[in-house]
């Protein structure tokens, strides 16, 4: 599966959309986050790294830029480091803050605003696109790598209706 979509009707459908995509994770994965300030691009980070094991608080990254956590995935301890760029001025500062190692096979990389690193960010290996859609979120889930594929379709998530 290459791509999904689905409407969030709360927040509990945020946290139970979290929950699906942190079983289906991939070590190695890249994924970008994009939609506007409120979106729940934020939210959805929480609710995948909490239902992966991690039990601490999930907090933004907006002023540190990135945060590390301790996840599990597929019975593998792995590190997932969650990106807020949207203070950055230009690419260049994700370069010059060494952010672009992180992104190798084993951690899993998940970035918010990935537009404000365009040029030296590599490559998603899934797009998520959330949008406010009256009391709810409308997601776009896009599959751009076999990594990505693989993650989709292991995906197994119902909306609550």
């Amino acid at each position: 599966m290459s791509h999904f979509t689905t409407h969030l009707h709360d927040e509990a459908g945020t946290a139970a959309l979290g929950a699906a995509l942190a079983r289906s994770l991939i070590p190695g994965l890249s994924i970008h986050l994009q939609g506007d300030l409120g979106a729940g691009k934020t939210a959805l980070t929480r609710a995948m790294l909490h239902a992966a094991g991690y039990q601490g608080h999930v907090k933004s990254p907006t002023y540190t830029l990135a945060e590390p956590y301790v996840i599990q995935v597929d019975q593998q301890t792995i590190e997932a480091i969650h990106f807020d760029l949207y203070r950055m001025a230009s690419p260049d500062e994700f370069l010059e803050a060494g952010f672009r190692e992180h992104f190798n096979n084993s951690n899993i990389c998940i970035v918010e605003w990935p537009e404000k690193a365009e040029g030296a960010l590599p490559a998603p290996d899934i797009n998520v696109f959330l949008s406010v859609s009256g009391e709810g979120r409308d997601v776009e889930l896009h599959a751009l790598s076999d990594k990505g594929r693989q993650c989709l379709a292991r995906l197994k998530f119902a909306p609550n209706l």
